[in-house]
């Protein structure tokens, strides 16, 4: 199969789809992988090791389009993307159609084969494909919540560990999935007092088994997350409903309940967000302000440090990558129900049924 890896060029996107070691494995197996010069240079990959790995560089993002039969990128399709892509194309990324009437138009007027990776979903409910991002984001919604809550940056002024005769900051997660588990160990290891909410007594169970005392679980209700957020100083949205939108959990009005300088973090940002305050920023102008609380949603956090997440994603997609060219999508969805699951859009039509009927 013919397999192309196109530059990403959303803001600040420093990931690439496939690694040189990825391209050696696909080279190896018989296939032929297009990669656009310059693709990999963010995440510490040359346009040298694509080319001693097998890769055949192609200068332009027009030409990688036309030459691949499937195409492997990290983000969803941007407006200059959505007519490069060709009928019958098999496209295997990020889609999150959910939050993106635009997008999901796109691809269905495109008539192409969007394999998601966030809806690949094993046996037993885990979503291989989202996890390492998801780990990424976790820990990074700390490491920027405990920068934004600096004065300079208009934070309450706090330290999330505290120093001695001083008390840690407080962190509250609405979520005990993996992002929200990667949060609280963060949190935690800094030494902030950590609250984790969710309705699933499973998750909070496992969650209250391996963290440390100061890492406190509670079900989760509009009750408790109206309770909390007067008293903690970075609130997490960790909350995920594969390939669906979101849920509103932290209305407007609940905003006047904060503490000026509170930090809200939406991880979930890429499925409509789930604070009602929410939009989409970039790392370039990643935060906004409403009635004095601090928002930070950037809709591409593991871009943020790509060799890093290149790495971890490659680790989970080559497999399925490989599956696809060896059988082409229909045999290897048929083979797999896991990748089955990825389907989204085929053909122009939504086969998926967590998007929305825009």
């Amino acid at each position: 199969m013919k397999i192309g890896v196109p530059k990403e060029i959303k803001n600040n996107e420093n990931r690439v789809g496939i690694t040189p070691a990825g391209v050696y494995e696909l080279v190896r197996n018989g296939h032929t992988v297009y990669v656009q010069s310059g693709a990999g240079l963010g995440s510490g990959c040359t346009d040298e090791d694509y080319t001693e790995a097998g890769a055949i560089l192609l200068e332009d993002i027009k030409e990688v389009y036309a030459a691949a039969e499937m195409i492997v990128k990290v983000k969803e399709p941007i407006r200059q993307e959505y007519t490069l892509i060709k009928e019958g194309q098999i496209v295997f990324t990020y889609f999150h159609f959910a939050s993106s009437k635009e997008l999901t138009t796109a691809m269905i007027n495109s008539k192409a084969i969007c394999i998601a990776y966030e809806t690949v979903q094993d046996e037993d409910g885990t979503l291989p494909l989202l996890t390492p991002m998801s780990e990424v984001a976790g820990r990074m919604a700390i490491q920027q919540g405990a920068k934004y809550l600096e004065k300079p940056i208009k934070g309450k002024g706090i330290l999330l560990g505290g120093v001695p005769g001083v008390p840690p900051g407080k962190v509250l997660v609405l979520g005990a999935g993996v992002v929200g588990t990667q949060a609280a160990k963060m949190a935690a290891g800094l030494g902030a007092h950590v609250t984790i909410l969710d309705i699933n007594m499973k998750r909070l169970r496992y969650i209250n088994d391996v963290m440390p005392s100061h890492v406190v679980t509670e079900f989760s209700s509009e009750y408790n997350i109206r309770r909390h957020i007067a008293t903690h100083d970075l609130i997490v949205g960790a909350v995920l409903v594969t390939g669906g939108k979101a849920p509103k959990l932290i209305k407007r009005d609940m905003l006047r309940e904060m503490h000026p300088g509170t930090v809200m973090v939406d991880v979930a940002v890429d499925q409509g967000g789930c604070f009602e305050t929410t939009r989409p920023t970039t790392h370039e102008d990643p935060t906004y302000i409403i009635d004095d609380v601090v928002h930070y949603c950037v809709s591409n956090m593991p871009g943020a440090v790509p060799y890093t997440s290149t790495l971890a994603l490659t680790n989970v997609t080559l497999p399925y990558v490989l599956k696809i060219a060896a059988h082409g999508w229909q045999k290897a969805c048929n083979m797999y129900d896991d990748l089955k699951k990825g389907l989204n859009i085929v053909d122009g039509k939504v086969v998926h049924e967590g998007i929305p009927q825009f």
